[in-house]
């Protein structure tokens, strides 16, 4: 299996930076206990702040996953340099296609990211995940990532 990342076209970036935006504002309903409409507003602020010109956006890397031609999945880097994040590259999003997951293919595609940064001169790259998100802290534990820092919550009764 062989993944290969390619540049996305503009209706493949419109429809998942939506489903991205959505999903954002819902783990920021579960996990820090904002409201909709606040949450709706928190992550389409940060989208516009790190991604100012879209697909066009400078430092970037906003790429289609696709084995054999075939669209699996996604992933969104941002170089060194860009807001929030100047001293090494930044894991925004990586999302595999429901129908391809369980394959290893998540792995696959950290991976071509991550050679794709390497041809860049990066030497360093950082991602944020919500605590609950099991399953990729165990994917992305396995690639070498470790904690850098950690926010924690309680709720009272």
């Amino acid at each position: 299996m062989s993944v290969t990342l390619v540049p996305m076209s503009g209706p493949d970036f419109d429809r998942r930076a939506a489903s991205l935006r959505a999903r954002y504002a819902g783990n920021l309903q579960r996990q820090r206990g904002m409201g909709a409409a606040e949450a709706e507003a928190e992550a389409e602020q940060q989208m516009a702040l790190v991604l100012p010109q879209g697909l066009d956006s400078e430092l970037a890397l906003l790429r289609s996953a696709q084995v054999d031609g075939e669209t699996i999945g996604w992933v969104w880097a941002m170089l060194p340099g860009a807001p929030g994040r100047p001293e090494m590259a930044w894991l925004h999003n990586i999302d595999v296609d429901p129908e391809h997951q369980s394959r290893g293919f998540g792995r696959a595609v950290m991976l071509a990211v991550e050679d794709e940064l390497r041809r860049h001169g990066v030497t360093r790259f950082g991602l944020n995940v919500f605590g609950g998100n099991t399953r990729a802290i165990a994917l992305y534990e396995s690639l070498g990532f470790t904690v850098m820092s950690q926010q924690m919550a309680k709720t009272l009764g």
